[in-house]
C-alpha cells in the first residue's frame, strides 16, 4: 500500500488537472479513513475530496476502479444521488 509522506493537507488545492485531481482525492481519503484523523479535519477534507469527482468521473477512474471502503462508497453513492 502506498502512504502519503506528509499530513499537511492545507497545501492540496482543488486541482483542475487530472493528476491534481486524483492525488487530491487519495490524499484526502486516506486521512479521512485514518482512524486518528480528528473529526474537525474529516469535515474540512471531505468536500475537497467530493470537488474531485467530477474531474474523475471524466476520467473514467471508478469505471477502471472500485471503492472497496464501505464507507466511503457510501459516501460516494450518496454524491451521486443528489447530483
Amino acid at each position: 500500500m502506498i502512504r502519503l509522506v506528509t499530513n499537511d493537507y492545507n497545501d492540496l488545492d482543488g486541482g483542475q488537472e487530472a493528476g491534481d485531481a486524483l492525488v487530491t482525492f487519495v490524499a484526502c481519503a486516506h486521512a479521512m479513513l485514518d482512524p486518528g484523523t480528528p473529526e474537525e479535519q474529516v469535515r474540512t477534507l471531505e468536500p475537497r475530496l467530493l470537488a474531485q469527482l467530477p474531474t474523475l468521473r471524466a476520467l473514467g477512474v471508478f469505471d477502471l476502479f472500485a471503492v472497496r471502503d464501505p464507507a466511503l462508497a457510501a459516501l460516494l453513492a450518496d454524491e451521486d444521488a443528489t447530483s
